[in-house]
């Protein structure tokens, strides 16, 4: 067989497999569970146990917590932990990213199912040992975030800090005590977060006694991920919120990786509601329709 023929059908091989997630979410999302088992395990007998493999599987942890299938979740979840703790005998978390994503998605699952069927101070101490064993990786934002999502309502909001800040001056929590507070999470970068612009700016109109803070963090790139300087992100940062955030200006921006991390907000948008006594009353990772965020603004208003 000559040298192009080889690498032809190399090629096809490894293409058959190169997108075994897209495959798994695809069935997942038509509800075909066993067409993604059978996915995975033609993917498993061919390529053995990858880290997109494990990535794929934990879609299936993923698919039954959605659809409330807790113990189906949880087992998932497990072998999906467990599968990627093995590979981590010889190599290191982060030393590429479909890892990390199983893995973090796992403990996630685990947790919310854990605390869907009654066992939240399970889910609590699952995670804080997490955080114990991987506080140093790329999955500590998501525990922390999975973590305040079982914590933090009820519990006083964290304090905001400020090396920088768009806009106004950074306003205190402390200072706005005695109304309800929005905190919206976002990213220069997020399509999500200027998606829910629009929906904010109506509801500050109708809410006149809500603030609203708007904490963002630097990333280290600014337009079409070209590396940037604090300052020139700070700048595309600020050109990005007056072009997409018009319906906002004039709240206070202010810019630290300490707020996300003290919040956990490793998705973005993240909002946050705080009640008038300074306490967290509402946690949500992800953007919110319209009726979604008012009816817990509603809420809090009332409160």
């Amino acid at each position: 067989m000559g040298f192009r023929l080889v690498s032809f059908v190399l090629l096809v091989d490894l293409c058959a497999f190169a997108g075994i997630v897209d495959d798994v979410r695809v069935a997942l999302a038509q509800n075909r569970f066993t067409a993604a088992e059978s996915e995975l395990n033609s993917y498993k007998a061919e390529r053995g146990l990858t880290p997109e493999y494990l990535e794929a599987l934990s879609w299936m942890g993923r698919a039954a917590l959605d659809m409330q299938q807790y113990s189906q979740a949880e087992g998932y979840a497990r072998r999906t932990q467990a599968l990627a703790v093995q590979q981590l005998r010889n190599r290191k978390l982060d030393a590429e990213p479909q890892l990390p994503t199983a893995l973090g998605a796992a403990l996630e699952v685990q947790a919310q199912a854990l605390a869907a069927r009654g066992q939240k101070a399970q889910g609590i101490a699952l995670l804080r040992s997490a955080l114990r064993a991987y506080g140093d990786t790329s999955i500590a934002p998501r525990l922390h975030k999975n973590l305040n999502l079982l914590t933090l309502v009820g519990q006083p909001a964290p304090a905001l800090r400020s090396g920088e800040y768009l806009g106004m001056p950074p306003a205190s929590l402390a200072q706005l005590k005695g109304k309800p507070v929005l905190l919206f999470f976002w990213a220069h970068w997020c399509g999500d977060c200027k998606g829910e612009s629009p929906i904010l700016a109506r509801l500050r109109s109708e809410f006149q006694g809500l603030a609203i803070v708007a904490p963002t963090q630097l990333y280290g790139y600014a337009a079409r991920g070209e590396d940037a300087t604090q300052q020139a992100e700070l700048a595309y940062a600020n050109s990005v919120w007056q072009q997409y955030y018009a319906g906002l200006q004039g709240i206070s921006v202010p810019v630290s990786k300490q707020n996300f991390n003290v919040y956990g907000a490793s998705t973005t948008p993240t909002l946050v509601l705080v009640d008038r006594s300074g306490k967290i009353a509402f946690y949500h990772p992800g953007a919110l329709s319209y009726e979604e965020l008012r009816a817990a603004i509603e809420k809090v208003m009332k409160g």
